[in-house]
């Protein structure tokens, strides 16, 4: 009766354990449900923001100038399928519409996109350079204009990324199927996630003896990890740890990702996003801009191989980059190609014959898109118009760049340095020597093609504008446009090209400072100012400053409004103040405009949402007379002809063109800024950290501007500096300045201001 009893009791009991555990789990199952829901509804809310931004999002994008071809122009074929692959065109059998090219022998037909040929055949044919234009049903041309070249896209965030956000319908199939082969090959099959492979990853990862976790992640989950969960899995890769919440986070969202956008939107986003690796300080995105930095391509140009070869380095970008560990991207894109056999995607034959395929990727393609130069635009556009890349729509920033000087730029430089290299090594220095450019159209102010330094992928630092150094004797023709301005304001006829200066060594005192200067080689005792000038003589120059006044070349320098104003110390004719390359380029467009001062400019417009914006412009400084001016330039016309540049004359540079090499104390850096009436440029080579180059500019930075000048003026006519009103010339005997006879063994034609031309005929030569 008792046991009876107290089994009816416990009963009950075990009733209602069993109750209350059933209670517990329907509230835990609603919880989850519930909570499922609530992340499903969270996730899809989410994904929509997301989704919408991105299809709505557009990187705001940087624009060289229209690429224009020459007839005459130094571009092979390789340099213009470049070219081509820069506008993004696609190479075809038969070029049969807009934004296609073909490929001859020694041709190339083009159907341009932009312009005002209508989508008209253009031929190209080829020698050494370009030999003839034809325009289908228009006949030849001179030249003829294409579209603008994409140079890259500014991430508003500020992020030093490369990216080029592209349709799927342009990539390849070849591309894709390469993806799809050896990262997610039952992609369009799957829900957003590969229940098998979890299970299979979960197992390895519960009783496996791994340190860390593994798994399988579908295209999809890449993408919800990249677009949605990349702060909390960057977070983990710092930490050295994955966690399972984050996976279920990560697996959750790929579901509700795939009931929110098509496959094939979720693989061009995937394509468009997905990580491959760093080049120099950027971080590419996409295998569109794979493609451009990999192998100077258009993603539609890609080759079996080269596809397969971006596909492969998605697993671990720095494993398998191709340019620090090329035996294993190829290895790894072998495998691609082996995978994409395995899917049917292409026959074992071809992947075989694609697997011989030898690797050839683009040294320094980053350099190729001028990143000194794109991020000094970066800069401008931030400062002038704040947030108008953040803004939704399209913008699109037009710049002066000129991409086929910029790369003509890059080999002068990059061969330049080679020499400097060679140079300094038989010096015993093993530092590697720095070295900027700066080309400018002088009429506009226009930035051509900019070198900010040695590598980019080594230093940022852009020395084109950053880097102040002493200019040294580039600074020489402004002491004598001082003295020129100071013949016309008083009426002066013994301040003239042909007047005779003492280069022979001298103190000079000011303010209590005893000063020294010395020539770099040999002292000429008297000579003319042209032929001081020519040769660059320091004591025949500091004694023209001396004769014009040392406040006079301060005040005209101050007019010039470049720089910091120098102190009228004796030592401003040398040069002995501090300038960037960029601050020359401008001082010295006075000599094209009549001195006028030009100031320059890396924007020519930008197309945005609400409308067309332009920089300010800054008008021009007036600081010299065109007359004065025109006899500096003639007088350094003679610099290249006969003097320290005429270096340039025998290495092949025959335009009409003047300049001035650089030197400064102790040889710590080498200069040379030359021009011809369209194009400017500055070259400086030295050291970051001051330190003596031992070389002068006629070594160092003459032979870079030189081939660079070459290059970039290929197949142009030589223009003359125009002749202002109010210059006459006389013949002259180069020993005395004075007008010569015909017994004068060496006479030259100079320039004057009219009125101030010699009176006296040369004694020396007379008998």
């Amino acid at each position: 009766m008792t046991e009876s009893s107290s089994a009816r009791k416990a009963r009950p009991a075990g009733r209602s354990w069993r109750r209350l555990a059933a209670y517990a789990a329907a509230a835990a199952a609603v919880a989850a449900v519930a909570a499922g829901g609530y992340a499903s509804v969270s996730f899809a809310r989410q994904i929509d923001e997301r989704l919408h931004g991105e299809r709505e999002r557009t990187l705001p994008r940087v624009f060289a100038r229209p690429v224009v071809l020459r007839r005459g122009q130094a571009a092979g074929q390789q340099e213009l399928v470049a070219l081509l692959n820069d506008l993004g065109y696609t190479e075809r059998p038969q070029a049969d519409a807009p934004g296609e090219f073909a490929l001859e022998r020694t041709a190339v037909t083009i159907r341009p996109r932009a312009g005002d040929l209508g989508g008209a055949a253009v031929r190209i044919r080829f020698t050494r350079a370009i030999q003839s234009i034809d325009i289908e049903g228009r006949g030849p041309r001179d030249s003829v204009e294409l579209d603008p070249p994409l140079l890259t896209a500014l991430m508003a965030s500020g992020g030093r990324q490369k990216r080029r956000t592209v349709p799927l319908s342009t990539i390849p199939a070849y591309m894709q199927r390469a993806v799809l082969a050896i990262e997610d090959q039952g992609f369009y099959a799957h829900p957003g996630i590969n229940p098998l492979r979890m299970l299979a990853a979960a197992v390895t990862n519960i009783f496996g003896d791994k340190g860390h976790l593994v798994g399988y992640s579908t295209i999809t989950q890449q993408l919800a990890r990249m677009f949605f969960l990349a702060d909390e899995f960057n977070a983990e890769l710092q930490a050295g740890e994955r966690s399972y919440g984050r996976k279920v986070r990560e697996a959750l969202m790929s579901l509700v990702l795939e009931r929110r956008a098509t496959k094939d939107e979720i693989l061009e986003l995937y394509l468009n996003d997905v990580y491959l690796g760093q080049r120099g300080s950027f971080a590419i995105h996409g295998v569109a801009e794979a493609a451009r930095l990999f192998f100077g391509k258009d993603v539609s140009n890609l080759s079996l191989a080269e596809a397969a070869l971006v596909a492969g380095v998605i697993q671990s970008p720095g494993l398998h980059s191709p340019f620090t560990h090329p035996e294993r991207a190829v290895e790894r894109r072998n495998v691609v190609l082996r995978a994409m056999a395995d899917e049917e995607y292409l026959t074992p034959d071809v992947a075989e014959r694609a697997s011989r395929e030898p690797l050839r990727v683009v040294a320094l393609a980053v350099d190729n898109e001028a990143p000194y130069f794109v991020d000094l635009v970066s800069a401008q556009v931030a400062e002038a118009f704040p947030g108008v890349t953040a803004q939704p729509g399209q913008v699109d920033v037009f710049t002066t760049l000129d991409l086929t000087m910029q790369r003509a730029a890059i080999a002068a430089v990059r061969a330049g340095l080679a020499n400097v290299d060679r140079l300094l090594a038989r010096r015993k220095r093993a530092q590697p020597a720095q070295a900027a450019l700066i080309a400018v159209d002088p009429r506009s102010g226009d930035i051509l093609a900019m070198i900010g330094g040695r590598s980019y992928h080594q230093s940022q630092y852009n020395r084109a504008i950053a880097a102040r150094r002493q200019p040294g004797s580039v600074f020489k023709p402004f002491v004598y446009l001082a003295a020129f301005e100071l013949a016309a304001e008083e009426g002066r006829t013994d301040l003239t090209p042909a007047s005779l200066t003492v280069d022979e060594p001298a103190t000079f005192t000011f303010d209590d400072r005893v000063w020294e200067p010395r020539n770099y080689d040999e002292y000429d005792g008297e000579i003319t100012w042209r032929r001081a000038l020519a040769m660059s003589r320091n004591l025949g120059t500091v004694h023209v400053g001396e004769t014009v006044g040392f406040d006079r070349i301060a005040a005209l320098w101050r007019r010039v409004g470049v720089g910091t104003p120098p102190k009228a110390f004796p030592a401003i004719t040398l040069g002995v103040f501090e300038l960037t390359p960029l601050d020359v380029a401008q001082a010295y467009t006075l000599f094209v405009n009549g001195g006028r001062v030009r100031p320059p400019r890396a924007i020519r417009q930008i197309a945005a949402p609400d409308g067309t914006l332009r920089p300010k412009a800054s008008p021009p400084r007036v600081a010299a007379r065109e007359e004065t001016t025109y006899l500096v330039t003639s007088m350094m016309r003679s610099v290249i002809d006969e003097g320290t540049a005429a270096s340039a004359r025998s290495a092949g540079f025959v335009l009409d063109a003047a300049g001035k090499t650089g030197t400064t104390n102790d040889l710590r850096d080498a200069w040379f800024v030359g021009f011809t009436p369209e194009l400017l440029t500055v070259v400086w080579v030295g050291y970051d950290d001051n330190q003596p180059l031992s070389l002068t500019g006629t070594q160092a930075a003459l032979p870079i501007w030189t081939e660079f000048m070459k290059s970039a003026l290929a197949g142009r006519p030589s223009v003359p500096f125009t002749v202002p009103d109010g210059v006459t010339v006389a013949d002259i005997d180069r020993d005395t300045g004075t007008l010569a006879l015909p017994t004068c063994p060496r006479v030259y034609t100079e320039s004057f201001l009219a009125g101030t031309e010699p009176t006296e005929y040369c004694e020396l030569h007379r008998w």
